[in-house]
């Protein structure tokens, strides 16, 4: 049997199984309903958080067959040859719908003289053409091109959004996770779907048993122990730079990813941040890290220990180098022991 990836079997079928963006389907079903659909969109986030399964179910929406959605990745077609090929399509009418759809992903990649040629077509396209630009970088579009679409940022999900979500796949799937399991492939999703959906099948690859521990879990994933984390953290907090060395150097004969390790840092680093600005809202904290890390983090700024923003800056910094770096573990310990 084929082998279907996790993402691509869950991927979203209807505009009620889309998580997390009800201000962006609800605004596109209005648009359906009242007939005041614009010619062209930009739907910008992070990985993973449904813009192109989104583009594709309002397509669908809006009675376009499969033949009359047509995909660009821009990564790959960023050229002027490529959109001036896009741009002579464009004049050819639907083959049976009332709209032909482009859906271009990565479209930030685009180069300048690509952009130039589209401009004319965004500006005034054929009524039977609709553009949406999937992005992850909206930063690097022209404005010119961004003052012509309507802009749809969408939100990262919730630890707590991606934790139902694999705890709902992973039943589907018959996958017995042990209490915690769930809530780590949340943590590493990154507020990712995909990356959540790529995780948990990790765990289902492993297994021979269809259960899995949190303790397998975290070797599969390579992600440290929640008490790991907290040594780190408090070693980190209370200025211990001889503890903080050898816990850190601890690590390096294990199987831990430093990449994860940093990850799930940064995060207990935000919340510790916040909390101690005197913020209260605990639906954010609890969307972030587990209520055991937010009682944890509680204590510590009970005893007086406190971060700066500055601080957290270094933290993810040392997370983006981590992912880069061929010497694991030196950006993180170079980091916070700075």
């Amino acid at each position: 049997m084929e082998n279907i990836s996790l993402y691509r079997k869950y991927r979203p079928a209807k505009f009620g199984e889309i998580i997390g963006q009800d201000h962006v389907v609800d605004v596109l079903q209005a648009a359906i309903k009242n007939k005041k659909v614009s010619h062209s969109y930009i739907f910008s986030g992070g990985r993973g958080t449904g813009k192109t399964s989104l583009a594709r179910l309002f397509a669908e929406a809006l009675m376009v067959g499969k033949d009359d959605i047509l995909e660009m990745d821009a990564a790959s077609n960023r050229g002027i040859d490529d959109i001036r090929a896009l741009r002579d399509g464009v004049r050819v009418l639907p083959f049976s719908s009332p709209y032909k759809i482009y859906i271009i992903d990565e479209a930030h990649m685009l180069t300048n003289e690509a952009w130039n040629a589209l401009l004319k077509t965004i500006e005034e396209p054929p009524k039977h053409v609709i553009f949406i630009f999937a992005t992850t970088e909206i930063g690097k579009f022209p404005d010119t091109i961004i003052s012509r679409c309507e802009v749809y940022k969408f939100k990262n999900p919730s630890v707590s959004d991606l934790e139902k979500l694999v705890t709902t796949v992973a039943k589907k799937e018959d996958l017995n996770l042990d209490k915690g399991v769930a809530e780590l492939v949340a943590n590493l999703g990154g507020g990712s779907f995909r990356d959540t959906l790529s995780t948990l099948q990790k765990l289902i690859s492993y297994s021979s048993d269809k259960k899995i521990s949190l303790e397998e879990a975290e070797k599969i994933t390579g992600a440290p122990s929640s008490l790991v984390v907290r040594d780190i953290l408090t070693s980190f907090v209370k200025g211990d730079e001889q503890s903080l060395v050898e816990k850190i150097e601890s690590l390096r004969s294990g199987e831990v990813d430093f990449t994860k390790l940093a990850l799930l840092l940064v995060k207990q680093l935000r919340v510790m941040l916040v909390l101690g600005a005197g913020a209260k809202d605990v639906d954010f904290v609890y969307s972030e890290i587990s209520k055991e890390d937010f009682e944890y983090i509680k204590s510590l700024i009970k005893d007086g220990h406190k971060i700066s923003p500055q601080q957290l800056s270094q933290a993810i910094e040392s997370y983006e180098n981590e992912k880069i770096t061929n010497f694991p573990g030196v950006p993180l310990l170079v980091s916070l022991v700075k």
